[in-house]
């Protein structure tokens, strides 16, 4: 495969907002989101955000998520993050995904990633483009359609200064709020025109 036209702009956009997150702690919920009820801190968990390649090796970014123990109905939940529920990788890297497959097969996605210095495989950038998320703020970049959560991570970033951290509120204004997004169940939605980029070379 062909190396991917990306300019260096735009790489630098994507790992400078990524990069933006490691070792953000998120730490705020003002309720249990199945009863409502008051919530009390129970611990925090390290969760991988995304996985960056360095030298073509793997470095995990990871952040930090409070969870919270409901004094009503009992149950445990999540501080507000910046993860799509019932995902493993962080939104703005599923944005990524969602809208370069959108014009590319799965396999170039994952290829134009890597390029951009993060690692996501085929089969999961395509279990994330076909899966039912959010629509995706989208913009024009250099010709490549870019999600604006990304943008606005690298704006955040680039706003707080070399050597200084964003904090969690920003980050997650920066990603739209993800974990807030509740899905329909899923449907699989493996579509023919899906398929038939999947399998483009």
């Amino acid at each position: 495969m062909k190396q991917p036209r990306i300019p260096p702009l735009l790489v630098d956009i994507v790992q400078s907002g990524i990069l933006a997150c490691e070792g953000i702690t998120f730490d705020s919920r003002d309720a249990c989101p199945a009863c409502g009820g008051g919530l009390t801190g129970y611990d925090t968990k390290k969760k991988q955000f995304a996985v960056m390649l360095r030298e073509d090796k793997p470095l995990p970014v990871y952040v930090f998520v409070k969870r919270f123990f409901c004094r009503q109905c009992r149950s445990v939940c999540f501080a507000d993050d910046p993860f799509y529920p019932d995902t493993r990788i962080g939104s703005p890297v599923i944005d990524l995904c969602r809208t370069l497959s959108a014009t590319m097969p799965f396999h170039r996605t994952s290829a134009y990633l890597a390029y951009m210095g993060i690692f996501v495989d085929r089969g999961t950038v395509r279990n994330y483009a076909l899966g039912s998320f959010p629509e995706i703020p989208t913009t024009d970049l250099y010709g490549i359609r870019f999600p604006l959560s990304v943008v606005s991570l690298s704006s955040v970033a680039a706003n707080a200064g070399e050597g200084s951290r964003i904090v969690g509120a920003e980050a997650l204004a920066a990603c739209g709020f993800p974990s807030a997004y509740r899905a329909a169940p899923d449907q699989l939605r493996l579509s023919e025109q899906g398929n038939q980029r999947d399998e483009q070379k």
